[in-house]
């Protein structure tokens, strides 16, 4: 899944880079930002994911990378990784003080905040152009506290819930999950009649990690409040944790203790689960590989909690940072204002997988790579046309599947919510803190013990950055 480049940053002969671009080939107009003051290097070194949708890299973004450098005069080296090396990866490189001139991260890298650069200057400049960013990407890429954007968010990636309609339909339901007690209700049935489980993870990975923050916001309980204060031991985080030892129970297996990222894909093509928590990734390779179970999935929006909430966490928040040790920052900016530009086509390259976060930005003119869309003049009109008629669906495939997805900025929010994606946020994230409150309590743990012994790893975080000026709240 990965191709990684682990050697380090190389010092070169610097240069300032040229700065003429054109759009057909995926560059920014001239940009007006406050220039760094040592030279610039010849080289532009990205370190990125290994995208879930193969031709995103293979037919995308690596040739887009390469023919935005020749025509700015740079050359431009990619590296991609597993997702799960990137937060050690990072660590590393800024550790060393070389390497990448910009990162990407998918979930926000808000505890690296002292090591990047600012780029607020970025963020204007493209709302400038573009319109405005949306307020999730913005929470996710903001610390409101000291006023930085420590990362620059051109994109997400919408977390829905995948289900198998003919399972659905055999256990009485057959539109799938409304509400995180039909999980137990009706995938508790599945699972006793029809012998296939449910597909949530309870481990130390990125899609666990999601699950279990959508759990808590559903039931009304959250690791902060709005004001960056600790309100993780609550009844309700008590109750969404005793859920959590109960679905367990009646809905799944022991092998969701050792998930990775891609588990609940592979389960889901298999045959092996009736729902999964995650984007249109898994179904988009089912239709690859295994047609008629590509044929049998369908989504739904965030489930509802006792009380009617239903949040989810987005799949994928893309964040890329510049370290502060980058020799070659206005191309790194440069380049993140030409994504942005051109992100109608990261989102047809990548099935629909990618979600603009500039949804006002105008589509550019030309051959873009994909069938013209009529009536389509900006990214949001491409977004919704696409998910009502999906460009990608199989012959024969029911019309319409992705039509639930459109209103997803209603259910969808960011890594802290209500609060911001703070950098005691972005390390509760990191140790997978709340996935293992909940495996505890699905091995047997009391729910309030689990609780508790959560909240001391948690209020430790939020003091140790509270104390550095980073995190705002009391408590």
């Amino acid at each position: 899944m990965a191709r990684a480049s682990k050697k380090g940053m190389t010092r070169r002969e610097f240069v300032k880079a040229a700065t003429v671009g054109t759009v057909a080939m995926g560059v920014a107009p001239e940009i007006f930002l406050p220039r760094q003051s040592a030279a610039v290097s010849r080289e532009l070194k990205i370190l990125v994911w290994s995208h879930f949708v193969p031709r995103f890299d293979k037919e995308w973004f690596d040739n887009f990378t390469k023919n935005w450098g020749k025509a700015n005069d740079v050359t431009v080296k990619v590296d991609h990784i597993g997702l799960a090396e990137i937060p050690s990866r990072t660590a590393a490189e800024v550790s060393a003080g070389q390497g990448h001139d910009l990162i990407e991260w998918i979930s926000p890298p808000s505890q690296f905040e002292p090591s990047v650069l600012d780029l607020s200057d970025v963020v204007k400049e493209a709302e400038k152009r573009f319109g405005k960013q949306h307020p999730l990407c913005r929470r996710s890429s903001y610390n409101p506290l000291t006023k930085k954007y420590y990362s620059f968010c051109p994109g997400w990636t919408i977390d829905p819930g995948n289900y198998r309609k003919s399972l659905w339909e055999k256990a009485g339901k057959p539109n799938g999950p409304e509400t995180w007690e039909d999980l137990i209700t009706f995938g508790g049935k599945i699972k006793k009649e029809q012998g296939i489980q449910l597909g949530i993870g309870l481990s130390q990975e990125i899609d666990s990690n999601m699950a279990a923050r959508a759990l808590l916001w559903s039931f009304d309980s959250s690791i902060q409040d709005a004001k960056e204060n600790v309100v993780l031991n609550s009844k309700n985080t008590v109750a969404a944790v005793e859920y959590m030892a109960r679905l367990f129970k009646e809905a799944m297996v022991p092998e969701v203790f050792a998930w990775t990222a891609v588990s609940n894909n592979q389960a889901l093509i298999a045959g092996r689960a009736a729902y999964i928590l995650n984007s249109v990734s898994a179904y988009r390779s089912a239709q690859k590989e295994v047609p008629e179970i590509a044929k049998d999935v369908y989504f739904t929006p965030a489930l509802k909690g006792p009380r009617g909430a239903n949040w989810s966490c987005e799949h994928v928040i893309y964040n890329y940072i510049i370290p502060k040790y980058s020799k070659n920052v206005d191309m790194a900016k440069k380049f993140l204002l030409a994504l942005v530009e051109n992100y109608d086509q990261a989102m047809y390259s990548s099935e629909l997988y990618n979600s603009p976060a500039f949804f006002d930005a105008p589509i550019p003119s030309g051959d873009r790579g994909y069938p013209a869309v009529k009536g389509a003049k900006k990214l949001r009109d491409l977004h919704n046309s696409w998910f009502d008629d999906d460009p990608f669906a199989l012959p024969g495939e029911a019309k319409g599947k992705l039509s639930v997805l459109k209103d997803a900025e209603k259910w969808s929010t960011n890594v802290g919510h209500p609060g911001p994606a703070n950098p005691a946020e972005g390390e509760v994230f990191a140790t997978f803190i709340l996935p293992n409150m909940l495996a505890n309590a699905a091995r047997g743990m009391k729910a309030e013990e689990a609780v508790a012994q959560a909240e001391l790893l948690v209020k430790a975080i939020f003091a140790k950055w509270r104390k550095k000026g980073l995190v705002g709240g009391t408590k």
